[in-house]
């Protein structure tokens, strides 16, 4: 019978043995270790859709992935404990350097910067004008932010988080109009420049001329990586941009940079500080120096290689659509936002009895599923190839391919 005793006495002699068998004979299978357990895929366990990501990098879509630099810097910071404080402040000066800046923050996401930034700009560093927001009536602080009608199309709520008062114009007469003692801020959103008649310079020159701030929301407008900067260089006091997007950070962070004096204001409204209106908009450690990471890898990056891998992928894809009958492909670059090479594909309605909504779903529903950029009154879908990962340009054609010639009258 073999004891607990005996049991013990074997497995303490398996080393040694092991030794005088050597390399090539295997060992008894008590001695071997055991199998590593599989990994957890929690998106499978929850029954969660993965999909290829032909659209770009909406918020509703989670944005981008992460690169391998990044997630290592999360993943070790997590180990440790550090001063919140001292993050930003690191952090601040490394990517206010990368930006051209006077100083800068990582923040909860775009909206944040734009939260955090206009209460920084209303309050100064004075305390008590912190602790009073968003009641600004009787407070004896500034109460409105200018902007252009053209502008206001949702993210300009996230000014008035702070009490603040919006004041719409669209001509330079109504701007300088406008301006009051009461004009605390002049906010424009960078994409819809092309809309409105007032254009970045005359904007900044307005400004500067009143003393009056001003701040810049860039959130998904790079690339180019120039933009990074330019905004800084033009003039204005504060920019804000989301992190999750193009520069492949955590979605949930942006970064907000600009004069010095604005962004320790702005950092008095933000955790670990509370008794404020930002103290919701709280980023961790490993978000704060994941963004940076984020940042400088994006940077240096060979900028004019990937943009050919992006021309390359939409001649591919297009090229592979290319004989069939009433299918039309036009490649564009989007003038701001998501400046990349985007392939437009159009369809003759006689031939194809299909809206781009349902279209998208077609693909949507496949396998594997792939999300493209689809609406329900139009007779095309757009696909963007900046988020997809190496080689999928060529699923994305075989799909796009074999759905167009099933639904082809």
């Amino acid at each position: 019978m073999l004891t607990r005793r005996k049991l013990l006495k074997r497995i303490t002699a398996i080393p040694f043995l092991g030794g005088l068998l050597g390399s090539g004979m295997a060992l008894p299978a008590v001695a071997t270790a055991a199998a590593a357990p599989a990994k957890r895929n929690v998106i499978q366990e929850l029954g969660l859709r993965t999909f290829i990501n032909a659209a770009g990098n909406y918020t509703s879509m989670t944005a981008s992935l992460m690169p391998e630099e990044v997630m290592e810097t999360i993943n070790e910071s997590s180990r440790h404990y550090v001063m919140l404080d001292d993050v930003q402040d690191a952090v601040g000066k490394k990517i206010a350097a990368l930006c051209h800046s006077e100083a800068a923050m990582v923040t909860a996401g775009c909206w944040s910067a734009l939260v955090l930034g206009t209460a920084g700009v209303l309050t100064g560093k004075d305390p008590k004008k912190v602790a009073m927001l968003p009641f600004l009536e009787g407070s004896g602080m500034k109460t409105e932010i200018i902007l252009q009608k053209t502008h206001a199309n949702g993210y300009h709520h996230a000014l008035t988080n702070t009490g603040a008062r919006l004041v719409l114009v669209e001509t330079l007469e109504e701007l300088e109009a406008a301006i009051s003692e009461k004009t605390a801020m002049m906010w424009f959103l960078n994409r819809e420049e092309p809309q409105g008649q007032i254009k970045h310079r005359t904007w900044i020159e307005v400004a500067k001329k009143h003393g009056i701030p001003t701040m810049n929301d860039i959130a998904a407008d790079v690339p180019p990586v120039e933009n990074l900067w330019k905004y800084n260089d033009m003039g204005y006091d504060l920019v804000a941009i989301s992190g999750g997007k193009a520069l492949c950070g955590p979605q949930s962070a942006g970064i907000l940079m600009g004069r010095k004096d604005l962004i320790e204001a702005a950092r008095m409204h933000s955790p670990p500080r509370g008794g404020n209106i930002g103290r919701g908009n709280k980023v961790n450690k490993e978000e704060i120096l994941g963004m940076y990471v984020a940042l400088e890898t994006f940077i240096n990056r060979d900028h004019d290689k990937i943009w050919k891998t992006w021309e390359n992928r939409v001649a591919y894809i297009a090229d592979t659509l290319a004989d069939i009958p009433g299918i039309r492909t036009e490649t564009f670059i989007p003038e701001i936002a998501n400046e990349n090479p985007t392939l437009k594909i159009s369809w003759d309605k006689d031939r194809v009895k299909l809206t781009g909504k349902q279209f998208g779903e077609k693909m949507r529903n496949g396998s594997p599923s792939i999300e493209t950029i689809s609406w329900e009154s139009e007779d095309y879908i757009r696909v963007a190839v900046f988020m997809l990962e190496k080689g999928q340009e060529k699923i994305v054609a075989k799909r796009l391919r074999e759905s167009l010639l099933e639904t082809v009258g």
